[in-house]
This record gives C-alpha cells, structure tokens and sequence, in this order.
C-alpha cells in the first residue's frame, strides 16, 4: 500500500444529522447533548477534532452514504457535559463500511474530490453570481429590507459552488445531490437552474407587488 493510499482512507466517527447537508468550506454550529455524541466529541477534542457529517432523511429513515469531514474550530463546555461548538467543513468522503456502531458509529472511508475541470469555469461561477444578486435584489425588494450578499463570497469557482449549496433554498435532497456531485460544472449549471428558477419566481411576485400597491 503506497503512503498516498494509507491517507485516502481512514476510520472516521460519524454524526448522522436529520435533513442537514454540510459543504466543504462552510462553517456548521453545533450543541452536543445526546450521550453518546458528547462521547465522541471528547475523544475527538483529544485527536484530530475531526469527524463526519452525514445527512438523515427522516422520511425514508436512511442515512446518505456520501458526507462531508467537519473540524472542531471552537467549542465552549456546558453544565452536564453538554457543548456548544463551532465546526467547518473539509473534505468530502464515502463511507465505504460501517467499523461500529457503540458508543457512536465510526465507519471506513475513502476522500472524495471533483473532477479537474476541463474548460475555464469563470463565466459559469459569474452567471451564478449574478443569479444570486437578482435573487437578494428581488428578495430586499418583496420584503422592503436592505439585503446584501457577504463581502467575503468565495472567488474561487469551486468553493463558490459550496457557498451556492449551502445557502441556497431548497431541500436537503437537493442540497445532498449537490454535495454528491464530483464535477463543479456540474453543480454550478444545478445551481443556476435552481436559482433562474427562484428569480423568475420571485420576479413575477415584485410585478404583482408593485400592481397591487399602484392600483
């Protein structure tokens, strides 16, 4: 086994969180109180403060099988051993097998990244930004408030992408193909399909706004 093989997989404990979709890049707050996660995140604290994120669908009762790495960042202790902590995502995985289940489940996984893109994604991580101030203009615009997109949105298309998914509003399921989706281009044409959509929706309730109040 080469050294390289040796870091594509490793165990990892895994967090399973009903209809959350964590991305790389993206920060995710947590309160731990169920027993056997305040376990898990004090033998990871004594580590590599790293675990896995996997969405729960409550409907189907399953749990995806692709996720994403989370590391502890901060975290403040509560009475009872309860915590408040503040993680970040990392890198995707697949979870290959289940090691265990008790006292949490820890389970084999390989990394996952996105294909290398074979055209400049400069243009396509431009319409969608562009989507996206339409969609906060009309948004400010039905709700009469001052809404601005952060100053820090990624420049890089990629983690644009991931910024896109994280906040977009749409189902978890949505969000989950999304973080399953290993070609950037790919995710960003998803995203700007979303988006157009969200646009055209919310552009045609500005026009019967405006109607209404001039009538």
């Amino acid at each position: 086994m080469t050294s390289s093989s040796k870091i594509a997989v490793r165990e990892l404990p895994l967090f399973p969180l009903p209809e959350l979709v964590l991305f790389p890049t993206r920060p995710l707050p947590l309160h731990i109180f169920e027993f056997r996660y305040r376990i898990m995140m004090n033998t990871i604290l004594s580590s590599d403060r790293r675990f896995g994120v996997l969405m729960v669908d409550p409907v189907a009762g399953t749990i995806a099988n692709i996720g994403c790495c989370a590391e502890i960042i901060h975290y403040q202790r509560l009475p009872d051993d309860r915590m408040k902590m503040l993680t970040l995502g990392q890198q995707r995985f697949r979870v290959l097998e289940y090691v265990r289940e008790k006292p949490y489940p820890v389970g084999l996984v390989e990394w996952i990244e996105d294909q290398p893109p074979t055209k400049d994604l400069r243009p396509l991580a431009t319409e969608v930004e562009q989507l996206l101030r339409d969609v906060v203009r009309l948004l400010g615009k039905l709700t009469e408030r001052k809404m601005e997109l952060p100053e820090e949105l990624p420049d890089l298309p990629t983690e644009l992408s991931y910024w896109v998914a994280s906040n977009i509003d749409t189902i978890a399921a949505e969000q989950q193909a999304l973080l399953e989706t290993q070609d950037t281009v790919l995710r960003l044409e998803r995203e700007a399909e979303i988006l157009t959509s969200t646009r055209n929706n919310l552009a045609a309730r500005a026009v019967l706004k405006d109607t209404f109040n001039n009538s």
